[in-house]
């Protein structure tokens, strides 16, 4: 297994070879087919004599006065032109070529040049030594571009150190930390460009720029998440969706808002724990407000007798709701049948309360006491599940009167069982019990939660990092 593996390699790379040879076009070929061809009718019958000799001589004084094509030999024959000797790079061939092929009288032209790979050490310390020369010259200008981009980020970190100004022009401090930023970044880089283009590096930074951009583009995917979830804190923290110490559910998450930071909405939960949800998810998310209308319905259900007066109940039970005095009377309390059961009728009880007078959850407590207990002293039944037996009438029933025989057996008599006694219902809408009153007091709104936010936040000494802003309006 292991040679045919083998064998399978070294034949793929032989294919690759063969087939990179074969992309691979012969230099003499290249240079014949680079070579234009004349055109028709213009080569001469006959030469006239010593031309040979002049197109020569042209042909050398040029290349004598171009640098690069010093060691380049010709070599003419009957207006062939052959071109020998060497050049730097494969530029210089064809720009001797081209010069060339453009004298008058010549047929055509064979290029054999040669590049030049020698290494030449005096020749590539005197390149070395032109080169430091350069830039010893370019050296004032360069410190004067540098000069020119020192001032000008200076000048934007002056304008950005006015934080007092920029702090009042943004809606709030995130958004003004990041104009103080932008204009930051802003003005070092028109100082880079600035100096590139003193020194004529304009290519250079066209590049630089290029590559940042294919860069940033990298990051953004690779950091989209991040990025994300920077602008949706930058858009709630325009928006402002909730104010600190708000009761809110966030998708699943139910708490009292306690700030909102440039990465996430920091809860506190019913338990008193902290809950950090990043800013993307409360961005995108349902967000439920309970503080935000003060009037708050609560409802709850109980279930009276089946042959008790259902209509009789909810009259009672409404004016149960609204003797209490946390039940707002506007919008009024409220009373529906909503089933009937197997053995019961379902009421709905519906009440207001206003939250900054009475806590929600006590309100809702001492409302179902009082209800039950109200409509237990009317007398109304608040009876468990009953289940209730049929025989078939098919069946033989069982004498009750005498003894009977069965399989032999005797058995004596049974008593019949009393149909238990059903109580009237009552004719009129009984009025509250009085027992009511007692469940009355304790309702104020006195949370926990709440004194536990309003205690961290007066005890947290970075609260500039709160983007919650009370004095702009809530979304």
């Amino acid at each position: 297994m292991l040679r045919r593996l083998v064998a399978a390699l070294l034949f793929s790379l032989l294919a690759v070879q063969a087939h990179a040879t074969a992309l691979v076009p012969d230099t003499a070929a290249e240079t014949e087919a680079a070579t234009p061809a004349p055109e028709a009718g213009s080569i001469e019958l006959s030469q006239d004599p010593g031309e040979d000799g002049r197109i020569e001589a042209r042909l050398n004084d040029i290349f004598a006065n171009v640098p690069s094509l010093a060691q380049v030999d010709v070599n003419v024959r009957r207006g062939v032109v052959i071109l020998s000797g060497t050049v730097p790079d494969d530029a210089a061939a064809a720009r001797a070529e081209a010069i060339a092929a453009g004298v008058e009288g010549v047929a055509t032209v064979e290029n054999g040049i040669e590049r030049d790979v020698s290494v030449n050490l005096e020749e590539g310390i005197g390149g070395l030594g032109d080169r430091v020369q350069k830039f010893t010259r370019v050296l004032p200008l360069a410190g004067a571009a540098l000069l020119i981009a020192l001032l000008i980020a200076a000048f934007g970190y002056l304008i950005a150190s006015f934080t007092g100004f920029w702090h009042r022009v943004a809606p709030n401090g995130f958004l003004a930390e990041l104009i103080v930023s932008a204009i930051r970044f802003v003005f070092v880089i028109l100082g880079i460009v600035i100096a590139l283009d003193m020194i004529g590096a304009g290519a250079l930074l066209g590049a630089v720029l290029g590559g940042a951009g294919v860069v940033g583009i990298a990051l953004g995917f690779a950091m989209r998440d991040t990025v994300e979830n920077y602008v949706a804190s930058l858009m709630l923290s325009l928006r402002q969706p909730f104010r600190a110490n708000d009761h809110v559910v966030i998708e699943s998450h139910e708490g009292r808002v306690i700030r909102l930071t440039s990465r996430a909405t920091v809860l506190m939960t019913l338990d008193g724990n902290h809950l950090r949800i990043p800013n993307s998810t409360v961005f995108k998310a349902v967000i439920l407000n309970y503080t935000r209308n003060p009037q708050r319905r609560f409802d709850f259900e109980l279930g009276v007798d089946a042959d008790d007066d259902a209509e009789a109940a909810r009259r009672l039970g409404r004016d149960t709701l609204g003797a209490l005095a946390f039940v707002l009377n506007d919008p009024s309390p409220e009373v529906r049948i909503t089933q009937v059961g197997d053995s019961n009728v379902i009421l709905r009880f519906l009440g207001w309360v206003d939250q900054r007078e009475a806590d929600w959850h006590k309100a809702k407590s001492r409302s179902i006491a009082a209800c039950k207990t109200a409509l237990e002293e009317a007398g109304f039944a608040l009876p468990e599940p009953i289940y209730r037996l049929r025989f078939d009438q098919r069946t033989m029933p069982l004498p009750f009167e005498n003894v009977g025989e069965i399989s032999g057996t005797k058995t004596s008599a049974r008593p019949a069982v009393p149909e238990p006694a059903t109580e009237p219902a009552p004719e009129s809408t009984p009025s509250p019990a009085p027992a009511k009153t007692m469940l009355e007091e304790d309702v104020g709104p006195e949370d926990e939660i709440a004194r536990m936010v309003e205690d961290e936040r007066a005890s947290d000494s970075d609260q500039a990092k709160d983007l919650l802003d009370s004095s702009r309006p809530v979304e």
